[in-house]
């Protein structure tokens, strides 16, 4: 031991550092999230998603607590319209814009940006998948350019509303349009019915409002108790 003493413990030193870089390895490259269940509306689901005066369907709510970064989350459902999320600067919400099929967008980020009524819009990046194409990201960015004032907030896009358009692999479609609790899938990429839930659905279901609607929306003012109109229809949020 005497004899060896520096090698012994350059070696040492050396399994040492060997051993931190791969744990940080491996911590940075394993997913910030997991999923239980790809999402998909079940059979009794109403209405039928592009139904043009109510486009979309409900996903369970999974709350809206905040977790740090380097939390492990696990989502019920994939893609999540709602749950953990971060809640601090440059992580969450994130800045809308089109992101790439390389650039980093996790869940943990956008439903930030969902609890404030922004909408995200995602593309699946597998084989064969058209939205992480040349022609596919330039369909996404024609419909990020065309995108609208918020409906309710009239905020402008590019800002706290979105859009937010990523890439999320984990989801039974090809593309998927998400606002707070409500998921409109879509196996072709349909800007028109993607303008229209936002035109619907756009800052009504958000449990963080960013404003005070300056009007009730169709079909979301409650009717006085025991009315015809509050039993014939339910409030969106």
């Amino acid at each position: 031991m005497e004899r060896y003493r520096t090698p012994i413990v350059a070696v040492a030193a050396l399994a040492g550092v060997v051993l931190i870089s791969a744990f940080v390895f491996f911590s940075a490259s394993s997913p910030a999230y997991a999923c239980t269940t790809k999402w998909v509306p079940g059979p009794t689901a109403s209405p039928a998603a592009g139904a043009p005066s109510n486009p979309g369907y409900v996903q369970p709510d999974m709350g809206n607590k905040h977790v740090n970064p380097g939390d492990k989350v696990t989502f019920t459902y994939c893609p999540p319209a709602s749950g953990a999320h971060f809640n601090n600067a440059n992580l969450g919400p994130i800045q809308p814009r089109l992101y790439g099929p390389d650039d980093r967008a996790v869940p943990e980020g956008w439903i930030h940006n969902l609890e404030h009524g922004a909408m995200v819009v995602l593309y699946r990046g597998r084989d064969g998948d058209p939205g992480a194409t040349g022609d596919g990201q330039a369909a996404l960015r024609a419909l990020y350019d065309a995108f609208p004032p918020s409906p309710v907030c009239g905020i402008e896009p590019g800002t706290s509303q979105g859009p937010v358009i990523a890439r999320f692999d984990e989801m039974a479609t090809a593309y998927a349009a998400l606002v707070w609790g409500r998921v409109l899938p879509l196996d072709e990429l349909d800007s028109a019915q993607i303008l229209d839930y936002w035109r619907v659905w756009g800052e009504r279901s958000n449990p963080e409002p960013q404003c005070a609607a300056p009007s009730a929306a169709p079909s979301t003012a409650p009717a006085p108790e025991g009315s015809p109109a509050a039993s014939a229809s339910a409030s969106p949020s």
